[in-house]
C-alpha cells in the first residue's frame, strides 16, 4: 500500500461549506442544512453580521465568529475520526479558505477530511429581481446622475428602449431580446424607485407588482375563478368587458393613447370600433393623411399590424439603398 493509499483509507472527519442566499429570508434553510448544523461539532462563520446568525442562535446552534484557515480545519477534522466542522460562508464565498483546502487536497500528501459544498437555501424563480431592486436603490442614492433624474426626464429613454425591444423581436435576435427586455425592466424599476420618493403620493416597486398581479388575477377568471373560456376570443371578450367596467369609459376610444405612432393609432381605433360592432366609414378627405388612414384601417381589418408591416417594408427599402450605395462605390 502506498502512502497516499494509506492516507485515503484512514477514517477522517468532514468539512461542510454551507452556502446561503441573500435572496431568501434568513432562517429558511433546507432540511439537509439544518441536519448538518445540528450534527456538527463546530459551526464557524467569519462574518459577524451574517444575516443567518441570529436565527441559528435562536434555534440553539452555537456559532463561533471566526475565520478558520484551511490548515486548522483539516487538522481539527482529522485528529479524531468522525469530527464535523460546518463553515457558513459569506456572500463573497470565502475564497481564501476554499483555495487553501484545494491546495491541501491537491498536494497528495495530506490526510484530508471529506469536503462537501452544501447549499442551505435555493433561489426561487424571479429572485434576481430582488438584486435589481437593491442595485437600483444604491444607484439612486450614490450616483450623481441617476440620483437627480425625474420621471419626466426619463420618458425619452423608455420610448427608445421600447423601440429597441421591438427591433430585437422583429429581427429574431435572441441575445438582443434578452438584453432589451432587461433595459425595459430597468425603466420600470427606475420609475418606481423615483416614485417612492414622492412627498405626496409615493408608491414602491412592490405596489407596482402587486397592482399588476391583482389585475391579471381579476381578468383571468377562467384560471383563478369559475368562469369558463374555451377559446382565445372568449378570453379577449372577457378582458375587454372587465376592463370597460373597471375604467367606466364612455367611449371605446377612451384610453387609446394619442401619442403613439400614427399608423398604430389608426389601427387601434379601427380595432376598438370593430370589437364594439360599430361600422364606421373612414372619413373622406384629401391628402396623404387620409390615404394612410384608409390603408391602416384596411390592414387592421385583415389582422395586419400596419406599423409592423411598414417597418418590414422600410427595412427592405434600407437594404435597397445600401445596395445602390455599394454599386455606386464599385462604379467609382
Amino acid at each position: 500500500m502506498t502512502a497516499s493509499q494509506d492516507l485515503n483509507s484512514a477514517p477522517t472527519g468532514r468539512i461542510v461549506l454551507l452556502t446561503t442566499s441573500h435572496r431568501v429570508a434568513p432562517g429558511l434553510l433546507s432540511w439537509p442544512a439544518w441536519q448538518a448544523l445540528r450534527g456538527a461539532d463546530r459551526v464557524l462563520c467569519a462574518d459577524p453580521a451574517h444575516p443567518q446568525l441570529p436565527y441559528l442562535r435562536e434555534a440553539g446552534v452555537v456559532v463561533e465568529e471566526a475565520a478558520p484557515g484551511a490548515r486548522e480545519l483539516v487538522d481539527y477534522c482529522t485528529v479524531e475520526p468522525g469530527r464535523t466542522a460546518v463553515v457558513i460562508t459569506s456572500a463573497e464565498g470565502d475564497s481564501g479558505l476554499t483555495d487553501g483546502l484545494a491546495r491541501l487536497a491537491g498536494s497528495g500528501r495530506e490526510r484530508m477530511p471529506d469536503l462537501e459544498l452544501l447549499p442551505g437555501a435555493y433561489d426561487l424563480p424571479g429572485a434576481r429581481l430582488l438584486d435589481l431592486v437593491q442595485v437600483m436603490d444604491r444607484i439612486r442614492v450614490e450616483c450623481p446622475w441617476s440620483g437627480a433624474r425625474t420621471s419626466e426626464e426619463l420618458v425619452k429613454y423608455g420610448i427608445e428602449e421600447a423601440y429597441e425591444l421591438v427591433e430585437a423581436i422583429e429581427q429574431g435576435d435572441r441575445e438582443a431580446l434578452r438584453e432589451e427586455l432587461g433595459d425595459v425592466l430597468l425603466q420600470v424599476v427606475f420609475h418606481a424607485r423615483i416614485a417612492q420618493e414622492d412627498p405626496d403620493e409615493p408608491f414602491s416597486i412592490d405596489e407596482v407588482a402587486g397592482g399588476i398581479v391583482d389585475k391579471l388575477v381579476h381578468r383571468h377568471p377562467h384560471i383563478f375563478g369559475e368562469e369558463a373560456a374555451e377559446t382565445a376570443e372568449d378570453v379577449k371578450a372577457h378582458w375587454l368587458r372587465t376592463k370597460a367596467i373597471e375604467k367606466q369609459r364612455d367611449s371605446v376610444t377612451d384610453g387609446v393613447p394619442l401619442g403613439q405612432p400614427a399608423l398604430a393609432l389608426a389601427a387601434k381605433l379601427a380595432s376598438r370600433a370593430r370589437t364594439e360592432g360599430l361600422a364606421v366609414p373612414v372619413p373622406e378627405g384629401e391628402g396623404v393623411g387620409y390615404e394612410l388612414l384608409a390603408l391602416a384601417v384596411r390592414a387592421a381589418e385583415r389582422g395586419i399590424e400596419p406599423e409592423t408591416a411598414l417597418r418590414a417594408a422600410a427595412r427592405t427599402y434600407r437594404d435597397a439603398i445600401r445596395a445602390a450605395e455599394a454599386a455606386r462605390r464599385e462604379a467609382g
